[in-house]
């Protein structure tokens, strides 16, 4: 049996069945999720898409990692892909 993974900074992520890539991501221990294009750090907070704080960039478009099932294959990047 393959494990379910999504790519996450050249990382791969395993996630189980309905789970978000917020959830994921945090039960994979990340934490931050980069930073916004204000220079905010991202980050699962409300876990329910009201306050956008884990916006990221998923296989291209901008979306909120919380409300967004995770799937095999997946491409998940932060919203401003820089280091610091």
């Amino acid at each position: 049996m393959t494990a379910m993974t999504f790519e996450w900074m050249g990382q791969n992520i395993p996630f189980r069945a309905g789970e978000s890539v917020a959830a994921a991501l945090d039960a994979a221990g990340i934490r931050s999720f980069g930073h916004d294009a204000l220079g905010q750090e991202a980050r699962y907070f409300c876990g329910i898409g009201a306050c956008q704080c884990c916006a990221m960039r998923i296989d291209g478009t901008v979306r909120e990692a919380c409300i967004t099932p995770a799937k095999v294959g997946m491409r998940v990047e932060p919203m401003e892909n820089r280091h610091g």
